[in-house]
């Protein structure tokens, strides 16, 4: 059946969300929540289907050889569709070429988070304090957004501070809360319990002020310019390179209108994300104007790749 054909009788059974991530993650939770969404607009079940496992490259990989006919899509994010191509060696997918585009939405921006103890509040104060003081901070993982926050810093005002990376927010958290680590970057959703018993308080956000924490300036208001501190992370829908135009077009559509709904916005201000998804169009020109200052960014840290 040609292309044409295939989007006339689309959809005709049930879509299948494979998600790159474990079951109870944010990527998880808004798979969901978007699939129940579009299965209602639809009117066929939408299933997800969790295939987690090296950095979202298992995932990437079982979409990528699926049937490019609008039944299968990958909900992943900005780490397997950018920073894998210098992180792996021998990656089983190319990320520009297996898949097409289909919406993304912002993660929203980070918050670097500091021990209370210290008495800092603004990054040159931070600076002062890691130029007297051995200083660590932590990292969700090596060569993301919180690892390139160790090392900008580090170049921006000269700094030695050590990256301690660790497995996902929730065990550098619990380390931060015992002192192990003097800093750290993540999302505000995961970080709360640090900010609310007072123990870590935010001094800097990524790109943009957050409604959540909207006294604390981003890393630009604070004098420190880096590309990287500009750069949107995010959790994405792609679908295998040659689905066809219409059905990739009718899913953007609905991830965006899906992006307005009751339940997502809900579910964005639980996390502490201030933007909706973005159709197709924004999602070639994001990943076109940021992919380039990732990579360039993420192979500046001198990581060997697995």
């Amino acid at each position: 059946m040609g292309a044409p054909a295939i989007a006339q009788a689309w959809p005709s059974k049930p879509i299948r969300f494979v998600v790159s991530y474990p079951p109870g993650g944010a990527t998880d939770i808004f798979a969901r929540a978007y699939g129940d969404y579009i299965s209602k607009q639809l009117g066929q079940p939408v299933l997800v289907e969790n295939k987690a496992g090296a950095g979202g490259t298992v995932g990437a990989l079982e979409v990528k050889q699926s049937a490019p006919d609008g039944y299968t899509l990958l909900f992943t994010i900005s780490t397997t569709m950018i920073m894998n191509k210098v992180l792996y060696k021998n990656l089983p997918y190319d990320p520009d070429k297996d898949f097409v585009l289909i919406s993304y939405q912002p993660a929203g921006s980070l918050a670097t988070i500091v021990q209370t103890s210290t008495g800092i509040t603004t990054l040159d104060q931070f600076a002062d304090y890691a130029r007297k003081n051995k200083t660590n901070m932590g990292t969700y993982a090596a060569g993301s957004y919180a690892h390139l926050v160790v090392a900008e810093p580090n170049k921006h005002y000269g700094l030695k501070m050590e990256a301690v990376h660790y497995r996902g927010e929730s065990p550098m958290w619990a380390d931060f809360l015992t002192g192990s680590v003097q800093a750290g970057t993540g999302a505000w959703f995961v970080a709360q319990n640090v900010l609310q018993t007072g123990k870590g308080r935010a001094i800097a956000v990524s790109q943009k002020r957050m409604k959540k924490l909207p006294g604390v300036p981003t890393f630009a208001e604070q004098g420190v310019m880096s590309d990287v501190f500009r750069l949107q992370g995010f959790v994405c829908a792609v679908g295998p390179a040659g689905m066809p135009h219409p059905v990739v077009d009718r899913f953007s559509e609905l991830f965006v209108q899906a992006g307005k709904s009751e339940k997502i916005q809900g579910l964005l201000d639980q996390f502490g994300i201030d933007d909706p998804a973005v159709g197709r169009a924004g999602f070639e020109k994001l990943v076109a104007e940021e992919g380039p200052i990732w990579l360039k960014a993420v192979s500046g840290l001198g990581l060997v790749p697995e």
